[in-house]
């Protein structure tokens, strides 16, 4: 059997997983495969996944491999946003593709060419590898946190992790979402940035849930 396909549903679990889903038949009609039995025959039979009562589940081995094709499924997908500013169709495809081919020391260097984004564009975690633990910069991120932005420097907000949902709402209203340009006024005591006429203040604590990619 083709290593797509069983890729491919490996990946699949992982997202029904993450929203809390595991019944078999759901699996099987979430599907794109042709011939889904025969696809979680072999999942079965080499040690990726578990059925048990109408379930099936990753087994330690089938999640390794499906938490490595999720990291660069979705690491991809910020790097055709955030850099390439690749259309949603384009990128989708592309990284379906790429996630097949990426070694982990190249992931793990998209990752901190990328700033360690924690979610890819559609607000999915992005799993966490060595580098991210390490947070070390053998090049350095394109992406950064604002709280660490370069005083003077112009960037574009590519995307935002607020640890509290409310936040969203408050930053919206002020003007602060994806797509933003800004250029950063002050770090210290607060973060001051400027948006077209408008100057802004927020917390530093806030700036650290704001990520921005410097533009020339």
């Amino acid at each position: 059997m083709e290593q797509e396909r069983i890729d491919e549903a490996l990946e699949l679990l992982w997202v029904l997983d993450e929203e809390g889903h595991h019944d078999l038949k759901r699996f099987n009609l979430s599907s794109d495969d042709a011939d889904i039995d025969a696809v979680v025959e072999v999942l079965s039979i080499e040690g990726l996944a578990d059925l048990s009562d109408g379930e099936i589940k990753l087994t330690d081995k089938g999640t390794s491999i499906a938490k490595g094709l999720i990291r660069r499924h979705r690491l991809a997908e910020r790097l055709f946003t955030d850099i390439f500013d690749l259309p949603k169709d384009t990128m989708e495809e592309d990284a379906c593709k790429v996630e097949h081919i990426l070694s982990e020391e190249l992931t793990d260097s998209v990752c901190t060419f990328l700033g360690h984004p924690p979610v890819c564009p559609h607000g999915k975690p992005i799993p966490r590898g060595e580098c991210c633990k390490k947070y070390s910069v053998d090049v350095r991120p394109v992406v950064t946190r604002l709280i660490d932005f370069e005083v003077g420097k112009s960037g574009k907000i590519v995307f935002i992790t607020p640890s509290e949902a409310a936040r969203i709402g408050r930053l919206s209203s002020i003007g602060i979402i994806p797509g933003t340009i800004i250029k950063l006024i002050q770090r210290k005591p607060s973060i001051v940035m400027q948006m077209d006429e408008t100057t802004i203040a927020i917390d530093p604590e806030l700036a650290k849930e704001i990520f921005v990619k410097k533009i020339s």
